[in-house]
């Protein structure tokens, strides 16, 4: 890749990935939890959406030919995830913070939103797995592989970073902020997996456009 087009692919995937906006939904979805909680969720969904996007970078293109996989079908699929998590955000629901010590441990394990939907579909998402492959497959080689590689792990620390930022903001708007942030949220979750769907049954059903 130039450096011209390094820079295009930075930038389309600083964009993509969305850290501020991110923070947000994660502000959002784990206020509730202790700090504890969220540096473990915080380092899961970094080493997680690392992983994820380098395996894509290597592999992507062959692995979704493998298992039969389109695009479309990924964004309907991501667009689904998205949307239970938005809805139950849009009634507060925050499940098992309120067990009792027995069946907490349980029940974190339960509720783990690193994997998903922070990792996938959410930072890893159908957006940026497209974003991926694409340049993947226009520029071949190893060594712009390698190059993809390193800007994907730089997306993903800067969306780290500003996960690290949101306990902070969390603390200064107190619980009913945070009530009305979690609401709004799950709204905007929730409108972004409409569309995300939409795109997805388009794509796999290309009559309906």
């Amino acid at each position: 890749m130039t450096w011209n087009e390094l820079v295009t692919f930075a930038a389309a995937m600083f964009t993509i990935t969305n850290p501020i906006g991110n923070a947000a939904i994660f502000i959002g979805m784990a206020s509730q939890r202790s700090a504890g909680e969220r540096h473990k969720i915080i380092i899961t969904t970094v080493l997680a959406s690392a992983i994820i996007l380098v395996v894509i970078t290597w592999a992507g293109e062959g692995l979704l030919g493998f298992f039969g996989v389109s695009i479309p079908a990924l964004q309907a699929t991501g667009g689904v995830v998205i949307a239970l998590f938005g809805l139950s955000m849009l009634h507060a629901r925050h499940s098992g913070l309120h067990t009792n010590e027995d069946e907490r441990g349980e029940a974190q394990t339960k509720d783990s939103i690193a994997i998903v939907p922070l990792a996938m579909p959410i930072v890893a998402g159908p957006g940026t797995i497209t974003t991926v492959i694409v340049a993947t497959h226009t520029h071949k080689g190893v060594t712009n592989n390698l190059e993809i590689s390193l800007v994907c792990v730089a997306a993903v620390l800067v969306v780290g970073a500003c996960f690290l930022a949101a306990a902070p903001i969390s603390r200064v708007l107190g619980i009913a902020g945070m009530n009305i942030l979690t609401r709004f949220m799950g709204l905007i979750l929730t409108a972004i997996a409409i569309g995300m769907l939409a795109q997805g049954i388009k794509g796999l059903l290309p009559g309906l456009a």
